[in-house]
């Protein structure tokens, strides 16, 4: 179970280094995957999976320790994104006949390096790392997987594989939406004020960690039952959104600088009002269209209705005075170094709900389908982590 850094809810760099690769006599191993799309019964645990292969001479195989879910494997899980995902995996449809199946689920990693490509240099067999697999790979219910060197970074030395697994996917959505997309950083963030929407599910847990660190004022919209835990990871104001009308309580706060939302549906229609006009102020939604218009339209229809709407939407909000956004996860090695450097110097902290064993992967899932979770749910891969 993990233990050290990480909140439960129930209460230096190596030098660069050449190729050290191994010989494999192996050709499968353990693995959760789907052969089609569907519900919880979908899921199947088999020890036959094909062992990962390096194609390309920047790619690492990683030996899982600790993976976790995120809610984007139960949209996976029921096909969500297919489209688009299949045209990345594949975009000029060589693989005539064949499907994405057996597909493995699971984008957060902690392990150990075991085999470096020919231009790896930055990693060696044995470097304890963590990175989050983008969703057109396979990914990380496995025994092994494997990622670009530009994927992965070092995992945290505060922090067990179990702790760990908890932060890269979330950690790098959110960094995208406030970092990449919304422009903040640790020099200009002092005394914005931040509305954090979901704050209490792993990308908002994280975000609004990362705004203490940076030195923002945080409001943070959660239920009643999380509002202890995110005053716990710092936030000053949070707001309970079932009592009473969220929209007429956070009226009477001061405007905002930033909102970061993690909710969607109907919020964007009022949410964007309770910002300062004229003055920079930004809207970073993570929940857009893009994915579900590919599925529903095909990719071209898909692309251009996505572009349409995004394209309006922007200049609508333009017009009145703030900047409106769409912000996605986007993998990086470089950037879950500056998360380590983060989690080691004690500004970030992985919030785990529950963690389950490798054979309690279904159950992990109907954990996640429940909802309302404090943090991640994470599975041990190895034991005793």
């Amino acid at each position: 179970a993990a233990g050290g850094r990480a909140l439960r809810w129930v209460s230096g760099r190596a030098p660069a280094r050449g190729l050290r690769a191994s010989p494999r006599a192996r050709t499968a191993m353990p693995s959760w995957v789907i052969d089609r799309y569907g519900s919880n019964e979908v899921l199947r645990f088999t020890r036959d999976m094909m062992f990962p292969i390096i194609h390309f001479p920047n790619e690492v195989i990683i030996k899982v320790h600790a993976a976790s879910l995120n809610p984007i494997d139960l949209s996976m899980r029921s096909g969500y994104g297919a489209t688009a995902l299949n045209m990345k995996r594949d975009p000029l449809k060589l693989k005539t006949g064949e499907t994405e199946f057996p597909l493995t689920l699971g984008r957060d990693v902690s392990g150990v390096v075991m085999e470096c490509g020919l231009g790896v240099s930055y990693f060696k067999p044995g470097d304890e790392v963590w990175a989050a697999i983008p969703p057109w790979k396979q990914g990380t219910l496995s025994e092994f997987v494997v990622a670009s060197g530009n994927e992965v970074s070092f995992k945290p030395k505060c922090l067990s594989h179990t702790e760990a697994a908890a932060l890269p996917y979330v950690g790098l959505t959110a960094w995208s939406a406030l970092s990449q997309v919304g422009g903040l950083n640790q020099s200009n963030c002092s005394g914005k004020r931040i509305l954090i929407l979901g704050a209490s599910g792993g990308v908002g847990t994280f975000a609004v960690q990362l705004m203490k660190a940076w030195d923002a004022h945080v409001t943070a919209v959660c239920s009643h039952d999380a509002s202890t835990l995110v005053k716990k990871l710092g936030a000053d104001d949070v707001i309970d959104y079932k009592s009473g009308n969220l929209e007429e309580k956070l009226k009477t706060l001061p405007l905002f600088d930033f909102i970061l939302d993690n909710v969607g549906g109907s919020t964007e229609k009022w949410a964007l009002d309770l910002l300062k006009k004229w003055s920079g102020a930004t809207y970073v939604t993570l929940v857009t269209p893009f994915l579900i218009n590919m599925d529903k339209l095909g990719v071209a229809d898909g692309m251009l209705q996505t572009g349409v709407t995004v394209g309006s939407k922007t200049l609508k909000h333009l017009l009145k005075g703030v900047h409106y956004r769409w912000a996605f996860f986007m993998p990086s090695g470089p950037s879950l170094d500056e998360i380590a450097e983060l989690v080691d110097s004690g500004k970030i902290q992985p919030v785990i709900d529950e963690v389950f064993s490798f054979s309690e992967v279904p159950k992990a899932f109907l954990k996640l389908e429940g909802g309302h979770a404090r943090g991640k749910t994470v599975i041990n891969v190895i034991s005793r982590q």
